[in-house]
């Protein structure tokens, strides 16, 4: 039975972030709203409870029964966690004096506790919280204390039960990577067994069980995770997995073309379909971003549905689903509110009656990489930056035309054949071009332009979550910009992008 870690989600933002460190050390975990703590198995190692934006006084605060886990498990409590157990076995938790949020230091370790082993006299950590343990319980012993928070670290008496009132989560705490390792791997036992090799041994086992000898059919995109998903099932099914390839007409420049002999030189069971005529037919005369992807994600469907039905006997839906898609669907609050649709959630419509498998279901984005790498993908297609399921339809704001397709194609190429040849794609996470629904005055030569400005989009992020705008060199951008007025028809004006997100979303649509 595979080892596990349970992480309990109180609401934080930081909870994805505690299990991909956990992940770093080669451990699995998975992540439950707080409200559905699922039976301890003996493969649950440990369970480990997250922050929380409430307060343990608030009257709706998360108030979960917490002695299903208890004297079961070895548990550690964060922030939010650590004060839920300390309110509710006869501390007192109140309001700091001083929302205690940023950096502070361990002045106080108990370096002879398990949780605090090999961490420093002095060591950074990472406070985010407005209440505060003021008084503990008695069985509780204080493991921990910076200057401000006494009770910082503590353990029950007794019992493998801690809390912390710090983040040891995030790149601020220096010392966080190692109080996780004392508690996974030193406290609970995981032998780090969980790689992108053993994962890849036991989903193809899987997958050949699951499915024996029915065909698959899955749907690619020409991006990481679809392509990942589909050589695992390869190797699973061989030519059972029936593999279309839709263009609509909105991929990059000679995408299409470049994407699908990579998938057939790996072997892969593959047919293309260019549907361009189809998409912009029913793009027409739309400029709604929400009608866009909507027109989009129907057309997909209709395209994807009538190629399915040319394989006979077809049982499964494969799909290239990834853990934070998983994660989003069972929040503490039920799915997020919708910032913007996306044609592929969800999957396709019932009438297809088909079964779905997602081989990739439990892997973050930075893991897809390395199962791939492993598998030895095509390092153009694993190394890609993430690109929208309706492609440049969402770059063109406004109306879809063949003309402003073929400009923003152009522009698009330019700058990312520029970040590659530059060295600077692989600093980037995620690149694009928007083509704006604003025309401006220019001069060429002797004449006049009234053309239209695009505008250069560049992040940096780990998972999409949050992204920060990428500090490109002038002189690039100084020559992407050059290269794109004296090279595009169309185009007279080129602006760079430098929101971050939050507030700004990566897409502008």
């Amino acid at each position: 039975m595979q080892e596990t870690i349970l992480i309990l989600d109180f609401g934080s933002q930081y909870t994805q972030l505690i299990a991909r460190r956990v992940r770093e050390l080669n451990v699995y975990c998975e992540i439950y709203p707080f409200n559905r703590i699922p039976e301890i198995t003996s493969g649950i190692k440990g369970v480990i409870l997250s922050g929380s934006p409430f307060s343990v006084r608030d009257s709706d605060a998360p108030y979960p029964d917490l002695s299903v886990i208890r004297h079961k498990v070895p548990v550690l409590a964060v922030c939010y966690g650590a004060q839920y157990l300390a309110q509710t076995s006869g501390g007192e938790v109140m309001p700091s004096k001083n929302r205690e949020y940023g950096r502070a230091n361990l002045g106080f370790i108990d370096i002879t506790n398990h949780l605090m082993a090999g961490m420093s006299k002095g060591s950074q950590v990472w406070m985010s919280h407005g209440d505060t343990i003021l008084k503990k319980p008695e069985s509780f012993k204080v493991i921990a204390s910076t200057q401000d928070v006494e009770i910082a670290g503590f353990q029950v008496e007794n019992e493998l039960t801690w809390g912390i009132q710090f983040h040891p989560e995030v790149y601020h705490s220096t010392e966080g990577a190692v109080l996780l390792k004392n508690f996974v791997v030193g406290i609970c036992g995981c032998h780090q067994q969980w790689t992108p090799d053993s994962f890849i041994e036991s989903t193809i086992s899987e997958l050949k069980q699951q499915l024996g000898d029915d065909k698959v059919v899955l749907g690619l995109s020409g991006g990481v995770d679809s392509s990942v998903a589909a050589i695992l099932l390869h190797k699973a099914i061989g030519k059972n997995l029936h593999c279309i390839f839709v263009d609509n007409g909105l991929l990059r420049k000679n995408e299409f073309a470049k994407v699908l002999d990579s998938y057939q030189h790996m072997g892969l069971n593959v047919k293309g379909v260019d549907a361009t005529d189809r998409f912009l037919l029913a793009l027409d005369g739309k400029s709604d971003p929400e009608e866009k992807r909507k027109a989009i994600g129907n057309a997909f469907i209709e395209v994807f549905d009538h190629e399915a039905h040319l394989i006979t006997d077809v049982k499964w839906l494969a799909q290239g689903t990834i853990y934070p898609d998983v994660i989003e669907s069972v929040s503490v609050n039920g799915p997020s509110a919708t910032i913007k649709s996306h044609h592929n959630v969800g999957g396709l419509p019932d009438y297809m009656k088909l079964k779905v498998v997602e081989p990739l279901k439990s892997l973050f984005k930075d893991e897809v990489r390395r199962v791939g790498a492993s598998l030895g993908l095509d390092p153009d297609i694993l190394n890609r930056h993430p690109f929208p399921g309706p492609g440049l339809g969402i770059r063109i704001l406004g109306e879809i035309t063949r003309e402003k397709i073929r400009i923003l194609q152009e522009a698009d190429a330019i700058f990312i054949d520029g970040l590659k040849s530059s060295g600077l794609y692989k600093d980037v996470w995620q690149a694009a071009v928007i083509l704006l629904p604003v025309k401006s005055v220019g001069v060429m030569g002797d004449e006049r332009t009234y053309e239209y400005v695009v505008a250069l989009r560049a992040v940096g992020s780990t998972d999409g979550m949050t992204a920060d705008w990428s500090h490109l060199p002038f002189e690039f951008l100084a020559k992407v910009s050059n290269d794109i007025i004296n090279k595009v028809k169309g185009v007279n004006r080129v602006v760079y992008d430098i929101s971050s997100k939050p507030p700004a979303t990566i897409e502008w649509e």
